[in-house]
């Protein structure tokens, strides 16, 4: 059977922990800043985990990663 491929959006935007769940950034930080309050900036820095029913399908996507 052949290699499959990476879906390589999906590749550039989430990434594995070392239990194999699946982390991603979080939203609404990219620009428009100034209108979001300094506490909301704060919570959407870093990652977060991918909610439970989406990680099947993005497992599929990004299956050696």
């Amino acid at each position: 059977m052949p290699k499959m491929k990476t879906h390589r959006g999906a590749a550039k935007r989430f990434g594995t922990t070392g239990t194999g769940k699946l982390r991603r950034a979080k939203a609404f930080k990219q620009h428009i800043l100034t209108s979001k309050t300094a506490k909301r900036r704060r919570g959407l820095r870093g990652t977060t985990s991918v909610d439970e029913a989406d990680a099947p399908r993005l497992k599929r996507m990004i299956p050696y990663k």
